[in-house]
């Protein structure tokens, strides 16, 4: 037999309407405060998770960088000392013309292509470890960075305030400068020619017609 009675929403079980079994109103409103906490903690402790990841992440890159930066400048101090090495053989090399070595018997010429050969392989070792020579020329403008002014050289044939003698070259270790050129700055030099704002105008005085 078909049972017609109509139920009323009061008259439903508790596990009908959603509300959890055997907990009271006071219970129910708990356990949501409970789960509302463990839901921020939970979003607290994923943030500051995140946050640890991330600084960790910058202290390996930042340790990358301090291992390579080591690695590469970290022989600095011992490559200034060898560049005194270097310069005493260009300077040894420089002392003899062409025309004493052209003169010299073959045992002194022997020697002096021992000093060059030494002196190439002295600056092929350097390089490998990342110190490389640079040597300006003569009309560069003189660049604070890279140059060393010894002192002042009175050449009206170059401009003021560029290089004018090449005293001692430079040296970098990668991108860092190891040891600056040394050079003479050339002063009193001629100054650069004026504008002329009248392209009409007369190059220079005009006699009497």
């Amino acid at each position: 037999m078909t049972d017609n009675t109509v139920r009323r929403p009061e008259d439903t079980a508790p596990e009908a309407q959603g509300a959890e079994p055997g907990l009271s109103r006071a219970e129910q409103v708990k356990v949501a405060e409970l789960v509302e906490t463990l839901s921020r903690e939970n979003a607290e402790h994923k943030d500051r998770l995140l946050r640890t990841l991330a600084e960790m992440e910058n202290l390996r890159k930042r340790t990358d960088r301090e291992v390579a930066d080591m690695r590469q400048y970290g022989i600095a101090s011992f490559a200034r000392d060898v560049l005194a090495v270097a310069d005493n053989m260009e300077r040894a090399l420089e002392a003899l013309d062409a025309e004493l070595r052209e003169t010299a018997n073959p045992g002194v010429k022997a020697l002096l292509d021992g000093v060059e050969l030494t002196e190439r392989e002295l600056l092929k070792v350097l390089d490998k470890h990342g110190v490389k020579k640079f040597e300006p020329k003569k009309g560069d403008k003189f660049d604070p960075n890279l140059h060393q002014a010894m002192y002042e050289l009175p050449d009206p044939s170059q401009p003021a305030g560029t290089v004018a003698q090449v005293v001692q070259p430079g040296y970098m270790i990668g991108d860092r400068m190891l040891r600056p050129a040394a050079v003479g700055v050339a002063k009193g030099g001629p100054k650069p020619a004026p504008a002329n704002d009248n392209p009409n105008a007369a190059s220079g005085p005009r006699g009497d017609d």
